[in-house]
């Protein structure tokens, strides 16, 4: 996720972001909806329709959204979330309803990643029904008309609760005496845009797009791993929103920091592009300027020139208090560069994508593995903080490991513009998760592993086709086996 953007925001600007008007046609079923509820930005999407692959005049006869939640074997869940909540008397059992229903969400759809309950026409390693499955159920909870008063914060309390519950956050448990290994993965995103057709009210082709490191983080939740030493490692994993507001809301924090003073090892993951992984170096506190699934933008460039971080929170990551955020803004703390701390020289020299079949139109030119792995070093800062002048640092980077000279780190003094994964949200959570490891004191690896770009159709229209199919495969298995060198290499 290599470009990309929110952070602390007004409360007006976070309600814009989440409220807009909806279509009645996504009314949740039941006999306690009320179809004119507002619906969130992302929710919004769910009547989205694509083109007709072999006629793009023509739209598809059903939503994008539909075909994804059927193709998951998902297409009863939100009926039935839909009928509890009418035999809902209380917020109290609500938020307990919507905690339980959450984390089935999460069970299934980890089952399905994992072959054990597979239904559904999609392969099973598909991330993408998840994500819309979940953002239909949230949309149930936003249309229904409950028995007693709600108020809005208490709605939206609800929503939140459901939401990280089905992103694996609240599910995450170690059995004692094994290595603990947490790692991260991302919702779809760039859903809009992408080739259109002309069939009226149909959107572009980007609606289609899935993210392999949401694939990893399913394939990987709850396994277990020999390491060579006969210790048996633990994965859990969990999906992040793409989107600062939530960011901001901790939700990073709330879910690793706990973790964080009994965890081996911490790995954020997303997707970048071409046919390599990058390990990164270095992280920056700086927002990009894109907007995430939600449209909102905290750090938008200003007459074609970024905007600087001084005195300027929505450009720079923000600490909830609750994990030691200042109450005001400032520019050195938290700090403005933080490192990994993953096992680089083992992760490359692991071969890992020795034994991955390599997807059609692979472009690394190593035809022996499917992907590069790359010790990526490069970043950009301000040396100034009070300059919009520029310089990238370690660019272009050495494909070699090591490199024929070692990279130069951030000046001292400096402000980061993007890290070596740029300045969107995938930075974000590599920098975070490394704060976190440095301000609670833990010396374990904890580091950013950028995939291949998953993004390759046969098709123009088609949800789903076999090169798709094969890119996240392959993707996924290679991001697996350089989660098993960090489980390894754990002390």
């Amino acid at each position: 996720m290599r470009t990309k953007r929110t952070a602390t925001i007004g409360a007006a600007a976070l309600l814009a972001s989440l409220l807009a008007p909806a279509a009645p046609a996504l009314a949740a079923p039941g006999t306690c909806s009320n179809p004119p509820a507002t619906l969130s930005v992302e929710e919004q999407r769910l009547g989205n329709t694509l083109p007709q692959d072999a006629d793009p005049t023509l739209p598809q006869s059903r939503p994008f959204s539909a075909q994804m939640i059927d193709g998951g074997g998902f297409s009863s869940f939100t009926p039935a979330f839909s009928r509890a909540l009418c035999r809902i008397n209380g917020l109290h059992t609500a938020r307990t309803l919507v905690e339980r229903e959450g984390v089935r969400l999460w069970r299934q759809a980890v089952d399905r990643a994992q072959g054990r309950r597979v239904t559904g026409s999609l392969p099973a390693g598909d991330d993408r029904p998840l994500y819309w499955t979940r953002l239909k159920a949230r949309a149930a909870l936003r249309q229904w008309t409950p028995r007693f008063t709600l108020t809005d914060a208490q709605r939206e309390a609800l929503v939140t609760a459901f939401d990280r519950a089905s992103r694996g956050m609240t599910s995450v448990r170690y059995p004692s005496g094994a290595k603990r290994v947490l790692v991260s993965g991302f919702d779809p995103y760039t859903l809009d845009g992408g080739t259109t057709g002309t069939a009226p009210g149909t959107v572009g082709n980007n609606i289609r797009h899935g993210n392999p490191s949401g694939a990893t983080a399913l394939a990987l939740d709850g396994t277990r791993y020999r390491r060579p030493d006969g210790r048996i490692a633990v994965i859990h994993g969990y999906l992040l929103p793409v989107n600062y507001t939530e960011f901001a809301a901790g939700y990073l924090e709330d879910t690793v920091g706990p973790a964080m003073r009994t965890l081996d090892a911490s790995v954020t993951i997303s997707q970048a592009v071409d046919s390599q992984f990058w390990l990164e170096q270095w992280n920056g506190r700086y927002h990009g300027v894109s907007p995430g699934n939600d449209k909102s933008q905290p750090c938008p460039t200003l007459n074609g020139k970024p905007q600087l971080a001084v005195d300027n929170h929505g450009c720079n990551t923000q600490v909830v208090p609750r994990w030691g955020g200042p109450s005001t803004f400032n520019l050195n703390n938290p700090p403005q560069w933080t490192t990994t701390t993953l096992p680089i020289k083992q992760m490359i020299e692991a071969n890992t994508g020795s034994t991955v079949p390599r997807p059609p139109g692979d472009e690394w030119p190593d035809q022996s593995v499917a992907f590069g792995v790359i010790w990526h070093t490069n970043y950009t800062e301000f040396p100034d903080c009070t300059s919009t002048t520029q310089v990238v640092r370690n660019s272009p980077v050495p494909t070699d490991y090591p490199p024929p000279t070692p990279p130069v780190p951030p000046d001292s003094g400096s402000c980061s513009y993007s890290g070596g994964g740029g300045n969107y949200l995938s930075n974000e959570s590599a920098y975070r998760n490394t704060l976190l490891r440095d301000r609670l004191g833990r010396r374990i690896p904890a580091g950013h592993i950028h995939t291949p770009d998953m993004q390759h159709f046969d098709t123009p229209f088609a949800v789903s086709d076999s090169t798709f199919n094969a890119w996240r495969t392959s993707i996924v298995a290679q991001t697996r086996n350089l989660v098993h060198v960090v489980a390894a290499t754990t002390r």
